[in-house]
C-alpha cells in the first residue's frame, strides 16, 4: 500500500510505516503524476481532489485533515468508488478561541461593548462559540436550519443579522448541493439586514462572504477565510474597516492539528482493515504566540506582506 501525505500535516511520522510505503509531499507536489500509483491520500484544503488529480490513479481512499471538504469532489469519488473522510470538530475549540480573541480586540479597536452576537451555523464550532458568548454575558441568537429536527430553536437569519456581532460557522455549499446553500450567504441582501456597525466575522470558509459586497457595505469585519486563497482581496485586507485579518489559521492549534491527524490515521486504519489503534507522537512544547493581542500582531504581519499569505500560513507556529 502506498500513502501520500501532505508534508504540512503534523503528528503522522511513523504512524503507517509498518504496513505502507509513505511519501510526504508539499501540497503543490501532489499532482496527478505523483498520485497515479498511490492507494491513499491524506491532504488539506490546498489539494483539490477531483478528476484532474485522480483520473487513472489507484487512489481508493482520501482523508482530509480538515473540517471542510469542499475541496473534495464527492460526486466524482462516489462515481469512481473512492471512499473519503473529513475531521468534523477537530479544531472547534481553536476556532472558538479565535472568535473570542476577535471579540476582545474588536471591542478595543471600536471603543465599544458588544451586547449581542448572532451565530450562523451551530455545529461543533458554533455551539462552543455560543457557550463562550453566554459566559461573557452576550445575548446569543442562533440560526441553523439543519438542526430543526433536533428540537433546536432556530431564529430567523434576519434576527441574527440585527446583533452587534455576526459570526459564521457553516460549511461551504452551493445551489444544487444543499437545501440551504451557504455560498455568498453574507451578501448585499444579508448585510442590508444588519445594523450599521454590526461586526462581521468569517472564520469558516472563504466563499461564505461576498467580499465585494462586504467591502462596499462598510461594515467592520474580521476575516480569517478568504475567497481565492492565497490570492486574497488586498482591497478588503487593507480597508480600514477590516479590523483584524489572518491567513486562514483560526483552527491552527497544536491540539486541533493532533486531533485531525489522529482522526485521519484512525480512518485509514479502519479502511485498511487493521484492528489496532494508531499511536501518534505527543503534543510536545508549544512554540506559537497565544499572548493577549496575538491576532492584532498577525493582522499587522499580513497587512504588511499580503503577498506572503501562503508562506505565512505554512510557517505559522501552532498556538
Amino acid at each position: 500500500m502506498k500513502i501520500i501525505i501532505d508534508r504540512y500535516i503534523p503528528y503522522l511520522e511513523g504512524v503507517f510505516d509498518s504496513f505502507a510505503e509513505v511519501v510526504r509531499l508539499a501540497p503543490e507536489a501532489i499532482t496527478a503524476s505523483a498520485v497515479h500509483d498511490a492507494d491513499v491520500l491524506i491532504v488539506r484544503t490546498r489539494t483539490r481532489c477531483d478528476g484532474t488529480l485522480l483520473d487513472g490513479s489507484k487512489v481508493r481512499f482520501i482523508a482530509t485533515a480538515t473540517i471542510g471538504f469542499d475541496h473534495i469532489d464527492t460526486a466524482y469519488c462516489q462515481e469512481h468508488g473512492i471512499d473519503w473522510t473529513s475531521c468534523p470538530g477537530c479544531n472547534a475549540q481553536a476556532v472558538c478561541d479565535y472568535v473570542e480573541e476577535a471579540l476582545c480586540s474588536s471591542q478595543t479597536l471600536l471603543d465599544t461593548t458588544f451586547r449581542s452576537i448572532g451565530i450562523i451555523g451551530v455545529g461543533h464550532v458554533g455551539s462552543l462559540v455560543a457557550a463562550m458568548a453566554q459566559r461573557r454575558g452576550l445575548q446569543v441568537v442562533c440560526h441553523d436550519p439543519f438542526r430543526q429536527d433536533e428540537g433546536f430553536v432556530d431564529s430567523p437569519i434576519e434576527k441574527a443579522a440585527q446583533c452587534d456581532v455576526v459570526t459564521f460557522h457553516t460549511p461551504l455549499t452551493r445551489r444544487g448541493e444543499s437545501e440551504y446553500p451557504t455560498y455568498h450567504l453574507c451578501d448585499a441582501g444579508f448585510l442590508s439586514c444588519c445594523k450599521e456597525k454590526t461586526l462581521i466575522i468569517n472564520a469558516a470558509r472563504g466563499g461564505i462572504s461576498d467580499e465585494q459586497a462586504l467591502l462596499q457595505s462598510g461594515h467592520p469585519c474580521v476575516i480569517d477565510c478568504w475567497e481565492n486563497e492565497p490570492d486574497i482581496s488586498t482591497d478588503l485586507l487593507q480597508s480600514e474597516k477590516t479590523l483584524l485579518a489572518s491567513y486562514h489559521i483560526a483552527g491552527y492549534s497544536a491540539q486541533g492539528k493532533r486531533n485531525a491527524s489522529l482522526m485521519c490515521a484512525q480512518a485509514v486504519y479502519r479502511w485498511a482493515g487493521l484492528r489496532t489503534e494508531p499511536a501518534l507522537p505527543p503534543l510536545g512544547l508549544l512554540q506559537g504566540d497565544n499572548r493577549p493581542g496575538w491576532l492584532q500582531r498577525i493582522t499587522n504581519q499580513l497587512k504588511e506582506t499580503p503577498d506572503a499569505f501562503e508562506k505565512l500560513r505554512k510557517n505559522y507556529a501552532l498556538r
